[in-house]
């Protein structure tokens, strides 16, 4: 049996609108959090913005009010934990995507602004833990909400370099903290943001389809 023979490249995924669709379990989340705090609910379609930043950068834009940010946070949690992790779906085609991408021997990551708790289990509960040499997410706390710095810290816990990776991410803050970390980015089109946000805001290339996704990971790669 040929070994596979594993390569200094790597990729850095994101979770949410990247490996799985969680819209139900988040926007529902978020609801129940406004209405708790007694605020006016959006439907769950004029929520899809959410998904993808960090948590505290939503609430703060739809409270306009700093001081309930912590305690919005907590309510949602609370829910999310309570139901709403696991009210996500695989995106199809997903795991051969990533089998393929191990068969070349890439090496993979994840990388997610979702607290890394939350994260952990969603990987494990779909099935995805198998394909990823480590996993990494925000703190509790808040630190790492910030992609750029979650990035940062990845790239130094593991000794990579940053041009011998790259970032796959749906939303412009995976594609921004790839650039701002020199680090080539594709933007895929499956999930929450568009041609237009990821295109402006640094993505390297765009993928549309998932069965696409590990050949447009090599070309980008080779550069």
């Amino acid at each position: 049996m040929t070994s596979i023979q594993p390569t200094a490249e790597f990729i850095l995924f994101d979770l949410d609108g990247t490996l799985v669709d969680p819209a139900p379990g988040i926007t529902g989340s978020v609801q129940h959090a406004l209405k708790t705090l007694g605020y006016d609910v959006p439907s769950s379609h004029d929520l899809n913005w959410v998904i993808g930043p960090p948590l505290r950068q939503s609430f703060a834009k739809l409270l306009a009010n700093e001081e309930l940010v912590e305690e919005a946070v907590e309510l949602y949690r609370a829910a999310y934990r309570n139901g709403g992790i696991l009210q996500a779906e695989p995106y199809a085609c997903i795991f051969e995507a990533l089998k393929v991408l191990k068969c070349r021997g890439y090496r993979l990551f994840l990388c997610t602004s979702k607290p890394l708790p939350f994260a952990r289990r969603v990987i494990e509960h779909f099935g995805f833990a198998g394909y990823f040499d480590e996993l990494y997410g925000a703190e509790l706390d808040g630190r790492f909400d910030d992609k750029t710095e979650l990035i940062a810290h990845i790239l130094l816990s593991q000794g990579l370099k940053a041009r011998q990776g790259c970032m796959v991410g749906d939303r412009s803050n995976d594609t921004l903290a790839a650039r701002q970390n020199d680090m080539p980015s594709v933007g895929v089109t499956w999930g929450y943001g568009d041609q237009h946000e990821l295109n402006g805001n640094g993505a390297t290339a765009l993928c549309e389809r998932v069965e696409d996704l590990p050949d447009r990971i090599s070309s980008v790669l080779k550069g």
